[in-house]
């Protein structure tokens, strides 16, 4: 790995108090995120999934190693809004602060479908749910960042990836069908949410610049993004990546950086590749309209969630 040196067992610093909430918490890079934070003594750890059995799972392992650290799993499909709503009603009703939360979510190269929502699902589960999720979230966050010394921040994960978008970079009049493109379709449709995840940390910077909102690329990781993938398109990032795939322990270290690093080595809304290099862009991931855009019709479609 190249960039910052960075071991989450020496170099995250003290996490006492702080409370941390963690999505897809349940497998992969999220659970090994928690496992490291629960190393440095945080006031409590939250998390979300779909999976209660895999999450007692996470918190005996936790509680085995760490047995001090207060764990709450928090049920959570990201594809259903409702869901996300009571997740986030459940969290708010038992914290009163709120300084990491790792949006880690996500589902990739996934067949055309629509969410419960009528959503296109990557865009809805990778976007849509965990936009939602921040907004509910966000005067809870903002309470916590009016403390004194505090240090707030939003960390969610994208894709290098992304430069697979669509022409239009975001298609919004297509984002309620299935998106059926002809050719490599479920590829341009996982670029276009993850280009979203980049624009919509650039947008929260802008508009809430006492929380630090970063979006971060984890590398190519052999996790279930990958391993539950068919055959061919396993295959396409194999070949693609040779020599270059990850550990999930390196694949985590981005967000983990990113979550907690001296906060004066992180430009408030960037987009990170591992670990701590400021990402490369291509012209719409760096477009302050398009990312205006994408707010202005988000914060339309969750009107009625409070």
């Amino acid at each position: 790995m190249t960039g910052v040196q960075f071991n989450p067992t020496t170099d995250i610093p003290s996490l006492a108090g702080k409370v941390i909430f963690v999505t897809g918490g349940t497998a992969g890079l999220g659970k090994e995120s928690i496992l490291q934070f629960a190393k440095h003594q945080p006031a409590h750890i939250y998390f979300s999934g779909r999976n209660s059995k895999t999450a007692d799972a996470v918190i005996s392992e936790v509680q085995a190693a760490q047995p001090d650290t207060q764990i709450t799993f928090l049920q959570c499909d990201l594809a259903s809004l409702a869901s996300v709503s009571k997740a986030a009603k459940q969290f708010t009703s038992q914290s009163s602060r709120l300084d990491i939360l790792l949006c880690n979510a996500g589902i990739m190269a996934h067949p055309p479908a629509l969410t419960s929502d009528g959503y296109e699902i990557q865009f809805g589960t990778n976007h849509i749910g965990h936009a939602l999720l921040i907004k509910l979230l966000l005067p809870t966050l903002q309470r916590t960042a009016a403390q004194p010394n505090a240090d707030v921040r939003i960390v969610s994960n994208t894709s290098l990836g992304f430069k697979g978008h669509p022409a239009s970079g975001i298609a919004f009049n297509d984002l309620r069908t299935k998106q059926e493109y002809p050719v490599i379709g479920h590829w341009i449709r996982y670029g276009q949410s993850k280009l979203a995840n980049i624009l919509y940390a650039q947008e929260l910077a802008r508009r809430y610049p006492s929380i630090t909102s970063t979006s971060v690329h984890p590398g190519v990781i052999s996790t279930g993004l990958v391993t539950d993938l068919g055959f061919w398109n396993k295959a396409l990032v194999y070949v693609t990546n040779v020599g270059k795939m990850l550990t999930l322990e390196q694949g985590a270290c981005n967000q983990l950086w990113a979550a907690t690093a001296d906060k004066e080595q992180i430009t408030n809304g960037g987009f990170y590749e591992p670990v701590g290099v400021p990402g490369t862009h291509d012209k719409l991931s760096n477009d302050g309209k398009l990312a205006g855009e994408l707010w202005d019709w988000t914060q339309k479609e969750l009107e009625g969630y409070e």
